[in-house]
């Protein structure tokens, strides 16, 4: 059985150090750690996490906070779930699920990971005493992972103009948050830059609400339309309703969504829409808040991910 001290004769370190290494990289150089850290790989040493729980006084558990509704959210937030969890496996740690922000501190977690976090939330934010990193844009200057929404938008609308669409519309969420307003200044701002007007409505995100959009502004909109969407879930209402309208997909019409996850593929015809990276963007979250418990609740800043284009049936 491998030891410590094995590692440490590996390395051509003191156990002390091996130790730091484990339970404290913050206080290692980077060099000594990579030597450590790959001693440890050689010898396939896996510290006892019980162990460094204890040392630490830890619990080697966090909290994967959510407070979106999940009727809206399914089955988005199950990709980053399963990713997170993945993150954690690796450090050997656990999570818990809470649904009720009002409760988050109850028990005992070393910090939270919180995801569908809106502005009237941040005063109470401000009051946790564990670290935590949010998943989300945010002007408050809290830790946190995202797609690149703004990218997202911009790649939606540049491809929409290359398939000779005249008109493109933006339907987005009707929430007053910096992840919508990144998206809708990536279509505005390539718009502009093509010298069109932009023209946006905005709904909830509920397919239903895009449907009523499409049914009321129908005899507005003219053949050469693209509607770009923020969310698959309003796209499919989009397209729902110009098919129920008897309008063509996509000579007449295209549809692009936003997320990639499992609804841009049931939908009839398939959904062209801009992919998030949901699965990796849980990986990292993990990494992430298990780093900023390590080093003391330190910053960790933001990470934004480039999303893809995925091309499909609702556009031509």
């Amino acid at each position: 059985m491998v030891t410590l001290s094995d590692v440490a004769k590996q390395a051509n370190v003191s156990k002390m150090t091996v130790s730091r290494v484990i339970n404290h990289p913050e206080q290692v150089t980077e060099e000594l750690r990579g030597l450590v850290e790959a001693a440890m790989v050689e010898l396939d040493y896996h510290p006892n996490s019980v162990a460094q729980a204890l040392v630490n006084n830890r619990t080697n558990v966090v909290k994967f906070v959510t407070l979106e509704d999940i009727d809206t959210t399914e089955p988005y937030y199950m990709n980053l779930l399963f990713g997170f969890a993945r993150g954690l496996t690796k450090k050997q740690y656990a999570f818990q699920l809470v649904t009720d922000l009002n409760r988050i501190e109850e028990g005992r977690a070393d910090g939270y990971l919180i995801t569908g976090s809106r502005t009237h939330n941040y005063e109470l934010f401000d009051k946790l005493k564990k670290p935590f990193v949010l998943f989300g844009e945010n002007h408050r200057g809290y830790d946190f992972v995202d797609t690149d929404n703004q990218l997202g938008e911009k790649t939606a609308t540049e491809y929409a103009l290359s398939r000779l669409y005249k008109q493109i519309i933006f339907i987005g969420l009707d929430v007053k948050e910096p992840f919508e307003y990144s998206r809708e200044a990536g279509y505005i701002n390539t718009l502009q830059k093509n010298q069109l007007i932009p023209k946006i409505y905005r709904v909830d995100n509920h397919s239903h609400a895009a449907q009523k959009v499409i049914q009321d502004h129908f005899r507005e909109f003219k053949k050469d339309t693209c509607f770009i969407c923020a969310s698959d879930r309003i796209a499919i209402g989009v397209v729902r309703e110009l098919e129920y309208q008897g309008a063509k997909i996509p000579e007449d019409f295209g549809v692009i969504g936003f997320d990639g996850v499992f609804l841009d593929q049931v939908s009839n015809p398939k959904l062209t829409t801009i992919k998030q990276p949901i699965f990796k963007m849980g990986e990292l979250l993990a990494s992430m808040l298990l780093q900023k418990i390590a080093q003391s609740g330190s910053p960790q800043g933001e990470l934004l991910l480039e999303p893809k284009l995925i091309r499909r049936e609702s556009t031509r």
